[in-house]
């Protein structure tokens, strides 16, 4: 009998032990359940307002680019030089970086260089009947590109050397290497890398009437900044003489920023008219006309142009550096080289550019005809 009334309390306990542990885990779950937090970023909710900036908007600025411009490229000799060990042909060979090799840092950053080709790129040898004819391989069009040289002016008194199909050759291997170039009285319109829009007007021995017409063309179709190339003046001068400043004078009432002269083979005085320049010449750069050159001066001439915040365009600075056509003296090794600052060479061709040198003009021995111009 007590073992039955055990078992039934035993049973009893058991139930009671069973009943209050369920209890307790139910009351534990209902105390520590928390209710869920849902954020904004979880909900995805789009009305949620995102942090407002308080950085200020940047205001606009100037735009600035560098532009470069070089004297005479004659990348040849003369027919009757051609084959002596001191000539264009045997110096450079197929070097084509070493012409520029001591220069072309003044001209792999900027935006823009500028040069006087004047010679034909061809292999015709028929030639006009002038005092000089100079025809280049137009593989030397890499002297220009391996240069750095952006553009050439083919407005000059050589370029037709070798004719038409002369003249068409040039183009040909200038294309070729990626130079752009304004013929001889043409104008076009070079837009850098960096986005300015430059006309080039390009004549040689032209009429005043046609050099404005020219410029103003190239202002009517939205070039930003004007070049006038002009071939013109007194070889061997270091004066200049009225129809220049005619003719610089028109060029720039008609629109040109600058005005960049050539033929003069010296370097000749720079004007500055109504707030732009006038470079009447800037002399040889690597010139093979001649193996042993008596004026070795030249210059590299670097503008600094601004846009301004309205599209204003203006010319912020000008540099010149002087060099000479040749690294060596008594001789010409077409390799023009920078001079050293402050030494007799580099104020000598400075005093050319500012109107103080008193030298004596270069006597020329021979006499143009009218194919030459």
């Amino acid at each position: 009998m007590k073992n039955k009334q055990s078992k039934a309390l035993n049973i009893v306990s058991r139930l009671i032990a069973v009943v209050a542990t369920i209890f307790l885990c139910l009351l534990l779950s209902s105390v520590t359940r928390l209710p869920q937090v849902v954020t904004a970023e979880a909900q995805g909710d789009s009305d949620v307002a995102p942090p407002v900036s308080t950085m200020p908007t940047p205001e606009p600025t100037p735009q600035y680019f560098e532009l470069s411009f070089v004297g005479d490229c004659t990348l040849a000799s003369t027919v009757y030089n051609k084959k002596l060990g001191v000539s264009y042909e045997s110096v450079v060979g197929t070097n084509y970086a070493y012409p520029f090799e001591k220069t072309v840092q003044y001209f792999k950053d900027d935006d823009f260089t500028f040069a006087n080709l004047e010679c034909s790129l061809t292999t015709s040898t028929s030639s006009d009947t002038k005092n000089f004819c100079f025809r280049a391989d137009p593989a030397y069009a890499q002297i220009l590109s391996m240069g750095s040289v952006e553009f050439v002016t083919l407005g000059n008194n050589h370029v037709m050397d070798y004719g038409e199909q002369g003249y068409t050759d040039t183009k040909a291997a200038l294309d070729a290497v990626g130079i752009s170039y304004t013929g001889r009285g043409e104008g076009s319109i070079y837009k850098t890398a960096s986005g300015l829009k430059i006309g080039v007007y390009a004549v040689s021995f032209g009429k005043t009437a046609q050099i404005k017409e020219g410029v103003a063309a190239l202002k009517a179709a939205g070039a930003e900044f004007v070049i006038a190339a002009i071939h013109w003046g007194d070889e061997g001068s270091y004066d200049v003489n009225e129809l220049q400043k005619e003719q610089g004078h028109a060029a720039i009432d008609a629109g040109a920023d600058i005005v960049i002269g050539s033929h003069p083979h010296t370097l000749q005085p720079c004007e500055e008219y109504n707030g732009k320049y006038i470079y009447y010449s800037l002399g040889n750069w690597s010139f093979g006309g001649n193996t042993a050159p008596r004026d070795r001066d030249t210059i590299i001439l670097k503008l600094t142009v601004k846009r301004d915040i309205d599209g204003t365009i203006s010319i912020d600075n000008c540099e010149h550096i002087p060099c000479a056509c040749t690294g060596v003296t008594g001789g010409n090794n077409y390799q023009p080289v920078p001079y050293g600052a402050d030494s007799e060479q580099y104020k000598r061709t400075l005093s050319k550019i500012d109107g103080t040198f008193d030298g004596p003009n270069l006597t020329i021995g021979y006499q143009y005809n009218f194919s030459e111009y």
